[in-house]
Parts: structure tokens; C-alpha cells; sequence
């Protein structure tokens, strides 16, 4: 798997419980050789959570990435007059992101990148992480799923006893998400087991 040569944005919202799955594959796609564009949303940018504050979460990525993370509007929008990159990554996908892009918001650094992006027909890789994706956010779900452009990180159930209507992304496959991507393919099989549930 080689990234050799492709620029690769990779933006983070707020689903602060999953930034540690997410962090170790921005770090594996710079080992890869992908020059990576670091961007976060306002939520990542300022909130504080039982998952570590806002500081630690921007020193580590820019520890990854050699890069401080874009983190207003105005620092992503060049993205889409200079055609900055091959590839944008949305990890974690929150269900509020979801749904605000699929109702064409561009009201934070996350969303006018996606927005840059596909004016100039290049992918957008959404690794999903919301506890709605089967209940009022299954509309935007579909949405974006039937939206030119728009390429998915295989996702599944990750608590079905306990959160039957939330879904989260398989992290470890956003390389090769982006790979395929890059070629206009969507990687298959789309809808995995997130979590493995065995009868007691």
C-alpha cells in the first residue's frame, strides 16, 4: 500500500470516545508516505472531555502530522480553489456532521472542506461514528450513501444490546477506503460487524 505523492485531508469531528481509534490510522497513512492536510472541527478545537482536552488532542496530531490542524472556515476553504488534495478524510464522522452535510451546511472547517472538495469532483471518505445512523439520521445516512463523490469506511452495529440505532465505522480500513476511493470505487463489503456477538 503505497501513498507516495497524494495529499490526503483528514478531518476530525467531535465523536471525542473514538479519536483514539482514529488517531492510530492518520499516523499509519503518514508511515504510508501521504503528505496529511490535518483538519479539526470547532468541537475538537475547544472542548474538554473525560477523553482528554482540546490542547492534548492538537499536540497529538500535530505531533503525526509535523503540521498545526486547520481549525476555522476560512483556513479550509482555499481547499477547493487550489485543489489541495486527492483525497478527504472525515474520521470520526459524527451524526451531526452527517446530517449537516447532507443538507448542504458548510458552517465549520469540517464541512466547508467537504464542501471544497467536492466542487472540484475529488473524493470524500466519511468514517461514521453516531448513535442515530438507523434512527433520524438513517435519511442522511441514505442520502450521502446515493451522493456522487461521497465514499463510506465500512461500517456496522457497534453495541446493538444496548444502542440498537448507532453505527461506527471499521477505523483500521480508512486506508484502503481511501485507496479505492482515489479510484472512484467504493470498498466492499460496505455494512461489517463493527463488534462480534456471541450467545451466552
Amino acid at each position: 500500500m503505497n501513498f507516495s505523492g497524494l495529499t490526503v485531508g483528514f478531518a476530525l469531528s467531535g465523536s471525542h470516545c473514538t479519536h483514539d481509534e482514529v488517531l492510530p490510522q492518520m499516523r499509519r497513512l503518514t508511515e504510508l508516505g501521504a503528505n496529511i492536510v490535518p483538519i479539526i472541527s470547532h468541537t475538537v478545537a475547544t472542548v474538554d472531555s473525560r477523553f482528554g482536552t482540546a490542547e492534548d488532542w492538537k499536540a497529538k496530531i500535530e505531533e503525526i502530522t509535523g503540521k498545526r490542524p486547520f481549525s476555522t472556515v476560512q483556513e479550509t476553504e482555499p481547499i477547493g480553489p487550489s485543489k489541495m488534495l486527492d483525497c478527504l478524510v472525515v474520521a470520526p464522522c459524527t451524526g451531526n456532521t452527517l446530517a449537516r452535510l447532507a443538507n448542504a451546511l458548510t458552517d465549520g472547517p469540517v464541512l466547508m472542506a467537504a464542501k471544497a472538495q467536492m466542487r472540484n469532483h475529488r473524493p470524500v471518505v466519511l468514517a461514521i461514528s453516531t448513535n442515530d445512523a438507523l434512527g433520524l439520521n438513517a435519511q442522511n445516512l441514505a442520502r450521502l450513501l446515493a451522493t456522487k463523490d461521497i465514499y463510506f469506511v465500512p461500517f456496522g452495529q457497534d453495541a446493538p444490546e444496548k444502542k440498537p440505532k448507532s453505527m461506527v465505522a471499521r477505523m483500521e480500513l480508512i486506508p484502503d477506503t481511501v485507496l479505492e476511493a482515489i479510484e472512484g470505487r467504493q470498498l466492499q463489503p460496505l455494512i461489517v460487524e463493527k463488534y462480534r456477538y456471541f450467545p451466552s
